[in-house]
């Protein structure tokens, strides 16, 4: 239940609970039928160093990293059936320059058209009818971008492992579904990119003005960061940098931390698709009258069973 506080008080994060308002017991409910979990961000430079520390912490005999399917696309699967069928490698290259990426879940006749080849011909038709066949299927195994799998006993009595290609690498030979299946312990090393950029700054600050900052002792509620994103500019600034926010922080026009909360909470799919956008602004800018729903009426008997558990107990627009 203290989890976060936890975390703050072992230097784990610098984000502290109590100044942001953090609701505790989102980590603990009975409608979730697994242990509450933490995810904790490294510097993506920093990934390597961060996996060979939990091997060396562990030890190899206990922890692997976790295994994915990498399944067939259209892409894929039209090579892997022109190389089959003997077709040429300008046929296979122009079929396959009509995917996008490495994704899609088939293979039209108008792609085909585009490609500046016959839907009609046999060869053709054979071929994509055979690469729609293998869409889904696996492929291959690859490695988990982060995923670690940790044991009491030794890996090697538990699950399949492998050495993987880059030296001091243990992997696992099943992916995240069969390890949640079967209740194995999986934590995730994540990285991101901009605490990368966030610490290279701090360097160049002390290295040019001397100054030493770090993610806690950063000044909060800077005035002229929220009149920066107040106009829109926040081009590279994490979570609030593509198109759709930075349209909405305008309208918002955030000047407190929790501003960025609901900016970045509320521009997703479903509050977007289900009208809530509108209306929050018009209520926020006081030309709507804000009206809380009694407790139980909207949100259900949770209100009442667990009410840290309901949105409505935040009491906030």
């Amino acid at each position: 239940m203290w989890l976060p506080l936890v975390c703050y008080v072992l230097g784990i994060t610098s984000v502290d609970p109590a100044r942001h308002d953090l609701l505790f017991e989102r980590f603990l409910s009975s409608n979730r039928d697994e242990p509450p979990d933490i995810d904790v961000d490294f510097e993506h430079e920093r990934r390597e160093e961060i996996i060979q520390y939990v091997y060396e912490r562990y030890g190899r005999h206990r922890a692997g990293i976790a295994a994915t399917v990498i399944r067939y696309r259209p892409r894929s699967a039209i090579r892997e059936v022109g190389k089959v069928l003997g077709l040429t490698e300008d046929v296979t290259a122009r079929l396959a320059s009509t995917q996008w990426g490495s994704w899609g879940s088939e293979i039209s006749g108008r792609q085909i058209e585009q490609a500046g080849l016959d839907a009609a011909n046999p060869m053709v038709d054979r071929a994509v009818r055979m690469a729609t066949r293998l869409l889904g299927f696996p492929r291959h195994l690859s490695q988990h971008v982060g995923g670690f799998v940790l044991t009491q006993g030794r890996l090697d009595e538990t699950v399949p492992i492998g050495n993987a290609a880059m030296p001091d690498r243990t992997f696992i030979e099943w992916d995240k579904d069969d390890i949640d299946a079967l209740g194995l312990m999986k934590v995730d090393v994540l990285a991101l990119g901009m605490l990368t950029c966030i610490r290279k700054a701090f360097d160049l600050m002390k290295a040019h003005s001397g100054i030493e900052h770090d993610l806690a002792s950063v000044p909060p509620e800077e005035p002229e960061v929220y009149d920066m994103l107040c106009r829109g500019q926040s081009i590279g600034v994490f979570q609030v940098e593509s198109r759709a926010q930075i349209n909405m922080l305008p309208r918002l026009r955030p000047r407190e931390f929790y501003d960025l909360v609901i900016q970045v909470a509320i521009v997703r799919p479903g509050p977007i698709q289900g009208d809530m956008v509108h209306p929050y602004l018009r209520r926020r800018n006081g030309v709507e009258e804000v009206h809380y729903p009694p407790p139980g009426r909207l949100y259900g008997s949770r209100c009442w069973t667990e009410p840290w558990a309901c949105p409505c107990s935040r009491n906030r627009p």
